[in-house]
């Protein structure tokens, strides 16, 4: 373990991020509105700080092992939390406390869209574009456009990286060159965020709202510049556009790129991971709509909009929304919950189990069936057409076993400080799941909680973004071990 080379990575990659805060300060000198010396003075402090991590060591260059590339993922996204809360923090007007600055950030780089925030409408512009622009850099991950720019550093090992910053059953280099594979996932990034912003923009949101909402809308995070989200601009064009650009980017951008470079969508109806999530937002939909209509909750159409929206919003694990669906009747509420548990697809910016690991619960589940019959037969799981190796089958269990454990921890220490169940529950579900909005206390922000609680919810962000092993790995002793 070369804990220094760590130190010089993170240190670099600090340094590029506090060029991020510029962008902000200018719109903040631009509008006037006041808060562009927050911005100044946490550049200075970001790319100090990083500078002092990066010189020191900037001789010190070893390739980088798999070991390396977790601790360096583990540490820039904690350093990162806690940095990109400073414009936050620095900011008087806002007046959140350090703990409150640092979920905000950290919500905003893990893309899970939850806001201690109230009174969004009236904030500076620069702030509210800050917000946005976390959520757009964390959607596809800050570690993965550093493994396209690390190698003009002098840096080895952007592999290591892309591992770690990608855990899950399926992880394929696109391009035989991971810094292309790198490059070519922030293309299509870059693409689909332009071409949603023009879609907004076009729809009748202005273009400082299109942007923003473009943003967090590719990300799938859920960050809004309104206190109502999609709901303030009460249009079903542009309700409709998020619910196509929320689906797209809960899609396995691999195969955006394999549909783009070949120009066929056949990929798509070939892939089973695929099938399997539109067929669940199908149903959900079909579900929400019906019940909300039975119910007499909305007239059709009203159920049809919110209905199909919220389904989207909530399974991809956005967190945008149209209406206060935690109050919708009967058990729609907790079933859009547990469609997050699902969330998007492997290689997708949503967040969520994934559905791979969804569908290869569900085919082992139906071969422990047929051997409980025949014993002795050879039964392997397949995808498609791909037959699944044990050790896949193994960590997709692992995950699942680690991820009901920690669930469970986390809701018994939030319980513990004085929190109800319903509030406990949805809060370390949202966060796991990089959601966002829960229900309860939380259902519209949680700006109610205290330190403490905050503080557990960072950590369930942080192991959500991360897909937990990638952190809990580091906590082993056979990690340490040479």
């Amino acid at each position: 373990m070369q804990l220094l080379v760590g130190v010089r990575v993170v240190g670099i990659l600090l340094s590029l991020f506090s060029a991020t805060m510029l962008l902000p300060a200018f719109v903040s000198l631009y509008y006037s509105d006041g808060a562009a010396a927050p911005f100044f003075f946490a550049f200075l402090l970001t790319l100090v700080t990083g500078l002092c991590a990066y010189l020191p060591l900037r001789d010190h260059n070893v390739p980088l092992n798999s070991r390396d590339g977790f601790v360096i993922v583990v540490m820039f996204w904690t350093v990162l939390g806690v940095f990109g809360a400073l414009p936050l923090y620095l900011y008087e007007p806002l007046g959140l406390s350090a703990a409150q600055s640092i979920f905000e950030s950290m919500s905003g780089f893990t893309t899970t869209g939850a806001t201690v925030i109230v009174g969004l409408d009236h904030l500076p512009e620069g702030i509210l574009l800050y917000r946005q622009l976390v959520q757009w850099l964390g959607g596809m991950g800050i570690i993965v456009l550093a493994v396209a720019i690390l190698p003009l550093l002098g840096i080895v090992g952007g592999m290591q990286l892309y591992r770690a910053e990608t855990p899950g059953p399926q992880k394929e280099k696109m391009t035989p060159r991971i810094a292309d594979t790198a490059k070519m996932l922030w293309y299509i990034y870059l693409g689909l965020t332009i071409a949603c912003c023009l879609a907004y923009w076009l729809a009748g949101m202005s273009f400082f709202d299109a942007i923003g909402h473009s943003f967090s809308t590719v990300a799938i995070g859920g960050f809004s510049t309104h206190d109502a989200s999609i709901g303030y601009f009460q249009s079903s064009t542009i309700e409709m556009i998020a619910v196509v650009f929320m689906l797209i980017s809960a899609v396995n951008f691999a195969l955006h790129y394999v549909a783009w470079r070949n120009r066929s969508v056949k990929h798509y109806l070939a892939d089973s991971e695929f099938r399997v999530f539109m067929l669940m937002i199908a149903t959900l939909c079909l579900v929400s709509v019906g019940y909300l209509y039975v119910t007499d909750t909305a007239n059709f159409q009203t159920a049809l909009l919110n209905g199909v929206f919220q389904v989207v919003s909530i399974a991809t694990t956005t967190g945008f929304t149209t209406a206060e669906y935690f109050n919708w009747p009967g058990f729609l509420p907790v079933l859009l919950l547990f469609a997050s548990f699902v969330g998007g697809c492997a290689g997708s910016t949503g967040g969520g189990m994934k559905v791979i690991r969804v569908l290869l619960l569900f085919k082992q589940g139906l071969r422990e069936l047929v051997r409980m019959v025949h014993p002795h037969a050879t039964l392997p799981v397949k995808v498609g057409r791909k037959t699944i190796p044990d050790r896949v089958i193994d960590g997709v269990w692992g995950f699942f076993a680690t991820y009901v454990v920690l669930l469970a921890v986390m809701l018994l220490m939030l319980m513990a400080t004085g929190l109800d169940q319903e509030t406990a529950f949805s809060a370390v579900v949202a966060c796991m799941n990089n959601l966002g909005p829960g229900l309860g206390q939380v259902g519209a922000n949680y700006s109610s909680l205290d330190s403490m609680q905050l503080a557990i919810l960072c950590v369930a962000m942080l192991l959500g973004r991360l897909e937990i092993l990638t952190l809990l790995v580091i906590l082993t002793p056979h990690f340490w071990r040479n």
